[in-house]
């Protein structure tokens, strides 16, 4: 995603609904569909697999196809993804300290996880 439209783009996806979530599953270890279906509460198995593709399109997340029967996939922060955590990391903490939501504070932990 280069140039300015790429950082609109980006931008975007970043602040979509449940994109926080899927970062903060990755930073706290989920590596299969299941796990990152499980640690985010109340997400559609459509909209995480959704989520999922824009962000591994996005550079973020990085998917990898085990050869075993049945097949695995698994789903982990690429670097880029990483930076990208640690960056959301003073916004989360203002945000927490400004409204004390729990959705501000699953995405302080998220970012605080993958220092």
């Amino acid at each position: 995603m280069a140039g300015e439209g790429g950082r609109q783009r980006l931008l975007e996806l970043i602040g979509r609904r449940w994109t926080g979530s899927v970062l903060h599953a990755a930073g706290q270890s989920a590596r299969r569909f299941g796990e990152y279906r499980a640690v985010i509460e109340g997400i559609s198995d459509r909209l995480l697999s959704q989520r999922l593709k824009e962000l591994e399109a996005a550079g973020l997340i990085e998917r990898t196809v085990i050869p075993s029967t049945p097949m695995q996939i698994q789903y982990r922060l690429a670097p880029d993804g990483e930076t990208l955590v640690a960056a959301l990391i003073p916004l989360a903490h203002w945000s927490t300290k400004r409204s004390g939501s729990r959705t501000t504070d699953r995405l302080a932990s998220a970012a605080c996880a993958a220092c």
